[in-house]
């Protein structure tokens, strides 16, 4: 059986710093507890290094490894957190060179090879890898598991794409108990979750809409699949026997299928479970339903977030949110929400593909017009995996592929856009924090009235002295690097980069094989 060891790098470069740090999402990792629960179920011996709460050190990994001796050493990362990736890879082979060093996570999903080539990674796991991470701890040839790039030599192989697991109920319970909720209860923040210590859920994966922006897909590939509400209930049941006090959904469209969303609540309902939780990860606001509002306040979810984005009609449209998305849908949501006793929160980008100074204002209007206790306003990232990045890197007009450079309060000019400077948009993220936020009488008397309600007035005046002293967007918080001098390069401008397809499932012949090389898989 093999020794696993899991790690997370730090969020403290892409949060601290901004405004944004406020409501930093410090609980246990969802997808390391997931595969760590497929690896322990086959008799593996797991661990987990969490760094999300505190700034990055090389010295922190390089003693849990000494200690831990592990034969697998699993690292996830979306983009942000790639060159911590790339320098524990580089750690990691120096300590021992014979340990397997495999990487996972919304990055390396989206640009597999490249992360082999600009890393000391020896195999990375794209899309789902509840199985194929299982698999690999047990020891299984690289060419029998699927959704696997690895080195054979100074090739670079790939495997046929992992089929997304249709029966979501057959895995097992997430390992959160390999996380020290006292972390958690210590760093998180009392703006993003009223209980502490608070932990993520899901009660369903995938996506079936295609926004230019989002990478969901590749991970989770284009499609909705739902657990049971009996095993969302037990999910529930567990974190709460563990002493977790609240739960993170973090289903892209857990409300879309309002019928099941309903029984998934009477399930919880139904089992006691006395945890509260809340929508955070932005539901659409066309799916919002009264009833539906209602049932979730009862099975004790407080508060739903919606990712609004946009203030513009034309501008939903054209990035794939428009059309069953609409400015007065929104409104309307948001009504509805509060109507059913939920808090409400939204998100909103600025600079988005399409966006001018006008519709940026749009963008702010709405939000400062919107009944919400908590608003986020985010500068638009090009993400690796998302249409919007390919089509920029076809333009030639990104101008950062230094991974620490994308975080979504970044004051870097990461692309040249065909309307506005990095210095306009900067301008109007301080604008739409002024004006929705710092001098909106509506807001200000919602979270008053929220801080009385609930108790947590004390903390809402700690947070308001952090948000006028923290800047609206910030340069990146430096990280002590081990080896920064020594991290493998990929030219990304001379090439184009991976082009996976995961909106679809992919079915094999049974008299074929999985082996294909990686050139033909990008």
């Amino acid at each position: 059986m093999a020794r696993a060891l899991l790690i997370n790098p730090s969020y403290v470069p892409s949060y601290s710093g901004s405004k944004g740090a406020i409501t930093n999402p410090v609980f246990p990792t969802l997808g390391l507890a997931t595969i760590a629960a497929s690896a322990m179920q086959r008799g593996h011996t797991v661990e987990i290094l969490d760094l999300s709460y505190t700034p990055y050190n090389f010295e922190d990994v390089k003693t849990r490894i000494l200690e831990f001796q592990p034969d697998v050493i699993g690292i996830t990362a979306t983009t942000p957190l790639m060159n911590q990736l790339r320098d524990i890879s580089v750690l990691a082979k120096d300590i021992c060179p014979s340990v397997r060093v495999i990487g996972g996570g919304a990055h390396v999903s989206s640009l597999p090879r490249e992360s082999l080539l600009e890393s000391c990674l020896d195999a990375v796991l794209v899309g789902e890898a509840d199985i194929s991470f299982a698999e690999y701890c047990d020891g299984k040839p690289p060419k029998d598991i699927k959704g696997l790039y690895y080195r054979d030599g100074e090739q670079i192989l790939s495997t046929e794409l992992q089929t997304p697991i249709a029966n979501l109920d057959d895995l097992p319970l997430p390992a959160w108990e390999l996380y020290d909720k006292e972390i958690y209860r210590k760093h998180g923040s009392r703006l993003f979750a009223r209980h502490q210590p608070v932990a993520s859920v899901e009660f369903s994966r995938g996506c079936v809409y295609k926004c230019d922006y989002c990478a969901s897909k590749m991970t989770m590939a284009l499609g909705y699949r739902k657990k049971s509400p009996a095993r969302c209930a037990a999910e529930l049941k567990k974190l709460e026997s563990l002493g977790f006090r609240e739960a993170v959904l973090v289903d892209d469209i857990f409300t879309s299928d309002q019928e099941w969303a309903s029984r998934v609540c009477d399930a919880i309902i139904d089992a006691g479970v006395k945890i509260a939780w809340t929508c955070t990860n932005g539901i659409r606001v066309e799916s919002a339903d009264e009833g539906l509002f209602e049932k979730m306040y009862k099975a004790g979810c407080y508060r739903v977030s919606f990712g609004f984005e946009s203030g513009n009609d034309a501008i939903l449209k054209s990035f794939g949110k428009g059309g069953k998305a609409s400015i007065e849908q929104g409104k309307q949501a948001a009504r509805i929400a509060r109507k059913a006793k939920l808090e409400t929160s939204g998100f909103f980008m600025l600079g988005l593909a399409a966006d001018t100074e006008e519709t940026m204002m749009d963008t702010i209007r709405f939000a400062s017009e919107l009944p919400l206790e908590m608003i986020k306003f985010g500068r638009t990232v090009a993400f690796p995996g998302t249409e919007m990045f390919n089509r920029y890197h076809e333009k030639n007009i990104i101008n950062s592929y230094n991974w620490d450079d994308y975080y979504t309060y970044s004051n870097e000019s990461l692309f040249t856009h065909d309307h506005l400077s990095k210095e306009i948009v900067a301008k109007y993220t301080q604008i739409a924090y002024k004006r929705a936020v710092l001098f909106n009488p509506g807001f200000i008397w919602r979270r008053l009235v929220y801080g009385l309600r609930t108790g947590a007035i004390f903390w809402d005046m700690f947070y308001v002295i952090k948000f006028f002293l923290m800047p609206s967007l910030s340069t990146n918080v430096p990280s002590r690097y081990y080896a920064k001098g020594r991290w493998p390069h990929y030219d990304f401008r001379g090439n184009a980069p991976s082009r996976i397809d995961y909106q679809v499932v992919r079915k094999t012949p049974k008299d074929t094989s999985n082996l294909i090389p990686a050139k033909q898989a990008s």
